[in-house]
């Protein structure tokens, strides 16, 4: 019998968040330089387990995911029962800052996509002396809701597979399957009403579009790179946001859609490889 063991590992933390104690699990591989990473709406960190086996980053990089609350392995907070999941510009950053200080990261990179693609403009804007660098990934300013949220959360509707199927159009034509499918199932099995209350924040709360210009990339240097199959956060959109941003810059990934790393993660190296070594060196 053959068997691969994978170098990474994953543990739970016992945090407080807004206040109020979290249970949250995360994964790590590698050793050097943090790599903070925040997984899309709905989904949870194992989209980037490509990027955890990759020796050519782990030799340099400590790459680390966690699932945010509500997500993945990470329970909801006590008495969610009696409350609706929506993520708030505020919340989510008070989230990974809390991670960040728990996990006592020295000057981290922190790598986003989709709505974290959207956070790290946020976090560049107002922690950047605590980030090293910040990419986004499908990263833009705001995006305007262009179909009703509220039928991602309703009894008659299964909602995993709801979500699956909006999710089906936004990854790139020529991703393999194997990828495509897992990308899918994870958000098969988001929790009832977490990916509607992601997007409160994508496409209603979290607008950072008045604050770009603020964003001082001298400190924290700031690369976003986005794939071309994607309607959702389109090369536009990130183009437009960027041209806010003085040194910003911006990579168009050709043949790729709204989840680069875990849709076609060979194909995502060869974007995300020239990057790393910069900030590595």
């Amino acid at each position: 019998m053959s068997v691969a063991i994978e170098p990474i590992t994953g543990r739970y933390m016992q945090v407080d968040i807004h206040g109020r104690p979290h249970r949250l699990y995360w994964e790590e591989a590698g050793s050097g330089i943090p790599l903070l990473c925040l997984h899309t709406a709905g989904s949870d960190g194992r989209q980037y387990r490509a990027l955890m086996n990759d020796p050519a980053v782990t030799d340099r990089f400590r790459v680390i995911a966690f699932d945010m609350p509500w997500h993945g392995k990470s329970s909801p907070p006590e008495g969610w029962q009696d409350e609706e999941y929506l993520l708030t510009t505020d919340g989510y950053v008070d989230l990974i800052m809390s991670v960040s200080r728990a996990l006592e990261l020295d000057r981290p990179v922190v790598m986003g996509c989709s709505i974290g693609g959207r956070v790290v403009l946020e976090l560049a804007w107002r922690h950047a002396a605590h980030f090293r660098a910040a990419i986004g990934l499908q990263s833009s300013a705001f995006v305007q809701r262009y179909f009703d949220l509220a039928y991602l959360h309703k009894p008659h509707i299964h909602g995993g597979e709801v979500c699956a199927a909006y999710c089906y159009g936004l990854v790139g034509p020529g991703a393999p399957a194997r990828h495509r499918w897992e990308t899918l199932w994870h958000y098969m099995q988001g929790g009832p009403g977490v990916f509607k209350g992601d997007l409160h924040f994508y496409s209603i709360d979290g607008d950072v579009s008045k604050s770009l210009a603020e964003i001082d990339t001298a400190r924290c240097p700031l690369y976003l790179l986005t794939g071309e199959y994607d309607y959702s956060c389109t090369p536009e959109a990130t183009r437009a946001t960027a041209a806010h941003i003085p040194g910003a810059e911006v990579t168009i990934m050709e043949g790729l859609g709204h989840f680069p790393m875990s849709e076609d993660p060979e194909k995502f190296r060869g974007y995300l490889a020239p990057v790393l070594d910069r900030i590595a060196s």
